[in-house]
């Protein structure tokens, strides 16, 4: 992956309205890979007081994304299973880490796992369905050189 493509997901991840609004920030990206951070706040708590299932589920989305996007053309969920093994404390950075474990033509799956500075948050398994079509921002980027 060449380095102004990085930067074009940098700037479309610090750009992404649902990304801001839970302040979710992109760390890293290869072809494949992709770490996303997030701090989790009172703001992300579920009736019981603790992290709220779907604000993790985002986090990791959001890595499954931009990893399983990083080859060029679109790809797009097909299913996600996620396992949530322990809550995290308030105001703890979480560390979404996607790696890609298989390519074909047509589909990738992908495993992501959540932490904080300790522990093992949850776990997922990805698959997506790669369209032959061309990431639009990374074309626009490319003209701009």
């Amino acid at each position: 992956m060449e380095n102004w493509e990085k930067a074009a997901f940098h700037k479309k991840v610090s750009e992404e309205p649902f990304a801001k609004l839970l302040n979710i920030t992109l760390k890293d990206v290869k072809e494949g890979y992709a770490v996303c951070e997030m701090e989790y706040t009172e703001q992300m708590d579920n009736i019981y007081g603790s992290a709220h299932g779907g604000a993790i589920f985002s986090l990791i989305d959001e890595a499954f994304e931009i990893s399983s996007n990083s080859h060029g053309t679109i790809a797009v969920a097909l299913n996600i299973n996620v396992t949530y093994m322990k809550t995290p404390k308030k105001n703890t950075l979480l560390r979404a880490e996607s790696k890609e474990i298989n390519r074909t033509r047509r589909t990738a799956s992908y495993e992501i796992t959540v932490r904080d500075d300790r522990n093992l948050i949850a776990v997922c398994q990805a698959l997506v369905y790669r369209k032959d079509d061309p990431i639009p921002f990374l074309r626009s980027a490319s003209d701009e050189l």
